[in-house]
């Protein structure tokens, strides 16, 4: 098995990515996680309460359900996903069982901040790109997706995206092995980790 870990921060296009890479493999040979899915439950706050938590914070990540999940997807066995809520803030009770593949990508702001996940990841791509890019595509994904209104999305942005950005995921880029600048689709990066996934599976 080959884990790939997509990080970057919020709206750089790790979506896009991920998407990009799948079109070049085998459906039925990768998997994705996505770091969204293991947001911690919060059944003990009201909803009030839970739209105020600092979810670009490592601490809002659940990381030891997340790196168990790794773990047993390495040892051949299936897991059972979580399911997010970024209407109510909370996990619902729902989950995705999720079988192990040849490749799993891991997708997400925060992947690189935990130690035993990077230990976990073969391969860290980190895509950047530029901040009002990036403000413009949250934007556009809050309001049109997840409900939000321009004011909400803008003082979120000011107050933790922005300072959470700066303090924790733009420094993990110092952990990736490929940096993609995401400003345009870029099939020169996309290449490279094609290529150095086929190179890992099949040498």
């Amino acid at each position: 098995m080959l884990i790939l870990g997509i990080a970057g921060g919020t709206g750089s296009g790790k979506t896009t990515v991920v998407t990009q890479i799948l079109n070049e493999l085998p459906e039925d040979e990768v998997t994705v996680i996505s770091q969204d899915s293991y947001y911690k439950r919060n059944d003990d706050l009201t909803y009030q309460e839970r739209c105020h938590i600092n979810f670009d914070h490592p601490n809002a990540i659940d990381f030891e359900l997340l790196i168990d999940h790794i773990r047993h997807l390495k040892s051949g066995q299936s897991i059972e996903q979580p399911v997010y809520s970024f209407v109510t803030h909370n996990r619902v009770q729902d989950t995705v069982i999720t079988h192990p593949k040849r490749v799993v990508i891991i997708e997400g702001i925060l992947i690189f901040t935990d130690k035993q996940l990077r230990d976990l990841i073969d391969i860290k791509v980190f895509v950047h790109a530029d901040s009002d890019e990036r403000l413009i595509r949250r934007m556009k994904r809050d309001i049109q997706e997840r409900g939000r209104d321009i004011n909400e999305v803008l003082e979120r942005y000011q107050t933790t995206l922005k300072p959470m950005h700066q303090e924790f995921i733009e420094p993990t880029k110092n952990y990736a092995d490929l940096i993609i600048p995401n400003d345009t689709y870029n099939t020169v990066a996309i290449d490279i980790v094609r290529t150095v996934i086929n190179e890992r599976l099949y040498k």
